[in-house]
C-alpha cells in the first residue's frame, strides 16, 4: 500500500504569548522584596551609567483609596523617626570586658589569663563554650591551665557563663545561688527524666512528690539558659510595610508607604554627556541603557500599583478584620483576589510574597491574611484556620493544668464548643505551630 505525501507552503494563524524582556522584568520585580529590590537596584545603578538612586530620607503614607467612599484622599506625611526606633549611641560592655574585671582582682597567672581570654573568644551569643578542652592545642596552655581557667570563668556574674550545655549552664546558677539543694540534685544526677517529664519514675528513684518536682519546675524556668545574651545584642532589623491601611473615623484607608526603597532617577548629567560623541558605538549604548531604565521604572510603577490593588482587594473582602482584629480574618484564597482583578493567581502569590502591611494590630506579611475554609457544624459563615488557632489557645489557657487537654480533647471541644471540625493531626498541628506543648508536658502536680 503507498501513500502520497504532496510537500507544500501553508499558512496558519495562532494565539501565542510572547515573553518579552520587559515582561519578564516586571515580573521579576514584583516577586523580590524591599530589600531584593532595593539590592537589585543597586546592583544595576554600577551596571547601568544612566540609573541614579536617591535614597529615601522620609517615609510618606499616600492613602489612595476610601473603602467606602472609593475615591482618592489628601497625602498624609509620616517622619521616619516615628517608624525606626533611635538606637542608643552608648556603648555596651563588652563580655571580655566583664569577666576581666571580675577576674583581675583574683591574682591569676599570666598563662591563666592568656587561657581565660581565648576561651571568652571561644563563648557564643548565649554564652556557651562550644569547643571541648582536650581538642584544644594552643602553645602554652595545658590542659590543667585551661580547666583551671574554665573552673575560674565559671565562678563569675552572670553564673551560667562558660558552660558546655543546657544542664551545665542551669547547674551553675543553682550551685552558686545554693538555695534548692533538690533543683541541684536533679539537674545533676536525673536531667533528662526531669526534661522529659518522666517524673513518676524520678519521684521513685529520689523518694520526692511530684509536687515537689513540680516546684524544681517552677525554681529552674526563673534562672537564665542565656547568661551571654545581654552582652551579644544585635542591632534590631526593622520591617518596613509595602502598603498601610488605616482607620480613620470608622473609614478604611489603604495606600502606598513610601520610602521603602531608593527612588529611581536617570543622570542626566552622563546622558547628556554622551549624546555629545557623535560615535555610533557610544549612541547604540546610550539607547541601550536607556531602554533598560525605562524598562525597569515602568516594573517598578507597575509593581506598586498592583501591590496597591490586591491590598485593596483584600480589604475589601475582609473589612472587619481590619477593623476589629485578626480573630475576624475570614477564609480567603488567592483565586479569589485574582478573579476579583483580573489577574492571574501567581500574579497575587508574586504580590503578596515577602511584602508587608502596616495595619493598627501591628506589621504584617500580606500573605497571612489567605486562609483554607475549615468544616464548620451549623456555621453560616466559613471559619478559617486562624480563628481555629485563637480558639485552641482560649482551650488550652483556661484547661484544668493537673488534667490538661489532650488532642483528641481539644478535637471534641472544637466541635461541641465552637462548631469547628478538625482532625486530631490538623490539632497537633496548629498546637505547635503556636508553640504549645503537649498534655504531658502542660501538666501541672499542684
Amino acid at each position: 500500500m503507498s501513500m502520497n505525501m504532496n510537500a507544500g507552503l501553508f499558512q496558519q494563524q495562532t494565539l501565542k504569548m510572547a515573553m518579552t524582556q520587559e515582561l519578564m522584568q516586571a515580573i521579576t520585580l514584583l516577586q523580590y522584596s524591599t530589600q531584593e529590590l532595593t539590592a537589585f537596584l543597586e546592583n544595576k545603578m554600577e551596571e547601568n551609567p544612566l540609573i541614579s538612586l536617591e535614597q529615601p530620607v522620609s517615609a510618606l503614607f499616600q492613602p489612595t483609596y476610601d473603602r467606602k467612599k472609593g475615591k482618592q484622599h489628601i497625602k498624609n506625611t509620616y517622619d521616619s523617626n516615628d517608624w525606626i526606633e533611635q538606637l542608643s549611641g552608648e556603648d555596651t560592655l563588652s563580655l571580655e570586658q566583664h569577666i576581666m574585671s571580675q577576674v583581675n582582682h583574683q591574682h591569676v597567672s599570666a598563662e591563666h589569663q592568656k587561657a581565660m581570654l581565648f576561651l571568652i573568644h571561644n563563648l557564643d551569643e548565649n554564652g556557651y563554650l562550644r569547643i571541648d578542652l582536650d581538642d584544644i592545642c594552643e602553645p602554652g596552655m595545658s590542659s590543667t591551665i585551661l580547666k583551671e581557667s574554665l573552673d575560674v570563668l565559671q565562678q563569675v556574674e552572670p553564673h551560667g557563663l562558660a558552660a558546655r550545655n543546657l544542664q551545665e549552664c542551669l547547674l551553675l546558677q543553682v550551685k552558686a545561688e545554693g538555695v534548692n539543694r533538690l533543683a541541684e540534685c536533679i539537674l545533676e544526677n536525673y536531667f533528662p527524666e526531669f526534661v522529659e517529664k518522666r517524673w513518676k519514675d524520678l519521684s521513685k528513684k529520689i523518694g520526692v512528690s511530684l509536687k515537689e518536682i513540680q516546684q524544681v519546675l517552677d525554681y529552674v524556668q526563673t534562672l537564665n539558659p542565656r547568661p551571654g545574651s545581654l552582652f551579644f545584642q544585635e542591632k534590631p532589623s526593622y520591617i518596613v510595610p509595602d502598603v498601610v491601611v488605616e482607620v480613620v473615623n470608622g473609614t478604611l484607608l489603604v495606600g502606598n508607604y513610601e520610602g521603602n526603597s531608593p527612588n529611581l532617577h536617570v543622570d542626566k548629567g552622563y546622558m547628556n554627556q554622551m549624546k555629545s560623541y557623535k560615535d555610533h558605538g557610544v549612541q547604540r549604548f546610550i539607547q541601550d541603557k536607556w531602554q533598560e531604565f525605562q524598562w525597569i521604572s515602568k516594573g517598578i510603577q507597575q509593581r506598586k500599583e498592583t501591590i496597591l490593588k490586591v491590598m485593596q482587594t483584600i480589604v475589601e473582602k475582609q473589612p472587619f478584620c481590619f477593623l476589629h482584629g485578626l480573630h475576624y480574618l475570614k477564609p480567603m484564597t488567592m483565586k479569589e483576589i485574582a478573579d476579583e482583578l483580573g489577574i492571574h493567581e501567581s500574579t497575587v502569590s508574586r504580590a503578596v510574597k515577602g511584602k508587608y502591611v502596616q495595619t493598627s494590630f501591628g506589621t504584617l506579611e500580606m500573605r497571612i491574611f489567605f486562609t483554607t475554609s475549615l468544616q464548620s457544624v451549623g456555621h453560616v459563615e466559613d471559619i478559617s484556620g486562624m480563628q481555629a488557632k485563637k480558639n485552641l489557645q482560649v482551650a488550652i489557657q483556661n484547661e484544668n493544668k493537673q488534667k490538661p487537654l489532650s488532642d483528641q480533647d481539644l478535637v471534641v471541644w472544637l466541635k461541641e464548643e465552637k462548631g469547628i471540625i478538625l482532625a486530631r493531626r490538623t490539632v497537633a498541628k496548629y498546637r505547635e505551630q503556636l508553640g504549645i506543648p503537649a498534655s504531658s508536658k502542660r501538666k501541672r502536680y499542684d
